[in-house]
């Protein structure tokens, strides 16, 4: 089986209903200008796929970036193409392929700065802010939420997430309010902006309603959260805040089961607060002037036992 009939079958089987089908898109034509479409995937050999690796390095984009957009897709087509299409492939050692990735750093918004995001964001976009604050669902998700999956009268929201895998979510007061002020502003979409503008190119009336997209969406957070002034904050950091919340107020299980993972493991990064909080806690059971004693006094008392000895 060539590359060519290979990308075709996996982007009508399985991309084209990716939630991030664009980008899937891409990935695979990436792969189809490296390799040519001629090429069988069973020539396909790890000296090749090491040599795309290194081409997608020279691009300049992260560990991260070379892996989602180059040796993860090529993988997922090959694994297909072995397991369900029962085709020849060649025997590649994908651990020798994916780059290591650097920790994920967990970057927790103080309430102070989540006032200042919320400020500086445009109005239309605030309420898709604070509903990224509130659940820790990632922006795909917030993108594509609809109000068919909102249920007001049980109080949950059904989310699709990575791989169309669906979780439900209770809504919360503060969650019931701010969806309940969105009502009424579009039929089928929950998040949507205001037109600035008429565009006969992009089918804009000014002044009207429309569902908010990836792109938009990624423009907006960078325009406005630039101007609330706090530093060092992604929009991914908004799922590191809502989990790191939630954790504080109940335990792994639950933040696992909010963000959707899998494997507990991946949500054990979040257990920093906890720890953070023990430190404080014990900070302030052993700080001088307490009913346990300051250090110094402690080896005063010691010294004193010491020459009495």
């Amino acid at each position: 089986m060539t590359l060519e009939i290979a990308t075709s079958r996996y982007w009508h089987e399985v991309g084209q209903h990716l939630s991030n089908a664009d980008n899937c898109f891409r990935f695979l034509g990436r792969l189809l200008s490296h390799f040519g479409k001629h090429v069988t995937l069973d020539r396909i050999t790890d000296s090749m796929v090491a040599a795309m690796v290194s081409t997608r390095r020279n691009d300049g984009v992260t560990n991260a970036t070379v892996n989602r957009t180059a040796t993860v897709p090529l993988r997922g087509i090959m694994t297909r193409a072995k397991k369900t299409w029962k085709v020849p492939v060649s025997d590649i050692d994908w651990s020798r392929h994916l780059l290591k990735e650097p920790k994920e750093r967990v970057r927790e918004a103080s309430v102070n700065e989540e006032m200042r995001l919320l400020a500086a964001m445009r109005d239309d976009y605030a309420p898709a802010v604070r509903f990224a604050i509130l659940t820790g669902c990632r922006r795909m998700e917030i993108v594509d939420l609809a109000w068919s999956r909102v249920d007001f009268f049980g109080r949950t929201i059904t989310v699709v997430g990575k791989g169309d895998k669906t979780r439900i979510l209770p809504m919360t007061n503060a969650v019931y309010e701010l969806l309940s002020l969105l009502q009424g502003n579009h039929s089928t979409a929950v998040f949507t902006y205001v037109a600035k503008r008429t565009s006969k190119r992009l089918s804009l009336i000014r002044g009207k309603r429309y569902p908010i997209t990836m792109e938009g969406f990624k423009t907006a957070w960078r325009r406005y959260s630039a101007k609330s002034g706090v530093e060092n904050f992604r929009f991914h950091d908004t799922r590191h805040t809502a989990a790191t919340r939630t954790l504080r107020a109940g335990n792994m299980k639950v933040v696992q089961r909010m963000l959707g993972h899998e494997n507990i493991t991946t949500t054990a990064k979040y257990a920093h607060a906890m720890i953070e909080d023990m430190r404080v806690a014990m900070d302030a059971a052993n700080h001088t002037g307490s009913h346990t004693g300051g250090t110094e006094s402690a080896l005063n008392g010691l010294k004193e036992n010491k020459k009495s000895a």
